[in-house]
C-alpha cells in the first residue's frame, strides 16, 4: 500500500499504470483515494515529476463504545483514546462489537483511516423461523446479528450460530468453526 501527500491532502495509491509514449518519456496515470473525503480521483504525471511519498504509522487500536454517529477507541500500548467519526468508519460500523481490534493508520499522531478485515464473525441474536416448501431457489431468511446488523442467510441458520459476514457485502460467507 503505498500513500502520496498533494496540495496538502494525503491519499491512498489504489492503481498505477505507466504508459511509455512513443519518443518522449513516459507517463504515470495513477487511481487516488483521498483518505479524509473518501473522493477517489484520477491523476496524470510525467515519469520524471516528482510526488511526495508518505509513511503512515500502523496501530492496533481497540474498540471501546460508540455514542450517536461517534466511535471510541482506545490504543493498547498508550491506552490514548481515539474519537472517531462514522465517515472514518463507513461501513464497517455494521460489524463493530466491543472490545475488536482494527488496524488505524496514523499520520502526525492523528487517526485518517482504518484498515478493517474483510470477513468478521457475529453471533445471531433473532432469526426468523424457517419457512417449509421454499425450495426453488435457494432460500434465505433474515437474521440479526450482537451489533443490530441484519441479512439474509440459508433457512439452517438458527439463533445462537456463529455466522462469518463479509464485510464490505454484508453478505453471509459460511457459518464458523467452533
Amino acid at each position: 500500500m503505498s500513500f502520496v501527500k498533494i496540495d496538502n491532502s494525503i491519499f491512498e495509491i489504489l492503481k498505477k499504470d505507466h504508459i511509455k509514449m512513443g519518443r518522449g518519456s513516459g507517463i504515470d496515470r495513477i487511481s487516488i483515494k483521498n483518505l479524509e473525503t473518501g473522493a477517489i480521483m484520477e491523476r496524470t504525471y510525467k515519469s520524471n515529476q516528482d510526488v511526495e511519498e508518505v509513511d503512515l504509522d500502523r496501530k492496533k487500536i481497540q474498540f471501546l463504545y460508540k455514542e450517536n454517529d461517534k466511535f471510541f477507541f482506545m490504543d493498547n500500548e498508550s491506552f490514548e483514546q481515539y474519537e472517531l467519526d462514522l465517515k472514518i468508519i463507513g461501513n464497517f460500523s455494521n460489524f463493530l462489537k466491543e472490545g475488536d481490534e482494527i488496524d488505524a493508520l496514523f499520520y502526525n499522531n492523528r487517526i485518517l483511516t482504518v484498515q478493517t478485515p474483510l470477513k468478521v464473525k457475529l453471533k445471531v441474536v433473532s432469526a426468523e423461523p424457517a419457512t417449509k416448501g421454499n425450495s426453488v431457489d435457494s432460500p434465505t431468511k433474515t437474521v440479526e446479528f450482537e451489533t443490530g446488523f441484519r441479512t439474509q442467510v440459508p433457512l439452517f441458520i438458527k439463533e445462537g450460530d456463529m455466522i462469518i459476514v463479509n464485510t464490505e457485502s454484508g453478505k453471509y460467507v459460511e457459518r464458523a468453526k467452533e
